[in-house]
Order: structure tokens, then sequence, then C-alpha cells
């Protein structure tokens, strides 16, 4: 299970960076707290989301799309890893 801390939300950020992802918090009204823009490799995530709502949108778009390991050093792919295995509880 993750933790709601800042340092979690970094950390998934840090890792959809190194997947060459650019996460940007704008306004919205997405149902999920999130969007994923295939084409343009970019994740909208909704400002005014709290931050387990946050967390819990980058570690779903994370669960559910399939990431390159080679581009993650050894603890990103643990922590990968760790995200493909868990179930997440909305």
């Amino acid at each position: 299970m993750l933790t709601a801390t800042n340092h979690t939300l970094e950390k998934l950020e840090n890792l959809l960076k190194s997947a060459g992802y650019k996460v940007r918090y704008e306004k919205g009204n997405f149902k999920t707290g999130a969007c994923l823009l295939q084409s343009s490799r970019m994740i909208v995530v909704n400002k005014f989301s709290n931050l387990e709502s946050k967390i819990l949108a980058l570690a779903e778009l994370i669960r559910t799309t399939d990431f390159d390991q080679k581009l993650f050093d050894e603890k990103q792919l643990a922590f990968y890893q760790q995200i493909k295995q868990t179930e997440l509880q909305l």
C-alpha cells in the first residue's frame, strides 16, 4: 500500500519522468483525478485533488500502462514492480 505523503508523490513523478512522461497539474473536472495523453506522453493531474487522490491517480496510470523497464534505475524498478503488483484501493 502506498502512503499518502509528498515523498510518495515525488517518487511517482520521478518514475514517470524517467519513462519519458511529463506530469502537469492543471485545473479540470476529471473523474479519476488525472488523464493520460498518449500521443504527447503527458499526464495531466487535477491540481484541486487532495494528495491521496493525486497519488492514487498516478499509481493507477502506472499500474495500467506498460513502460520499458530499462529506463529505470534499480530503486525505481523495485518501486515500479511494487506498484504493478499492488491492487489499489480507491
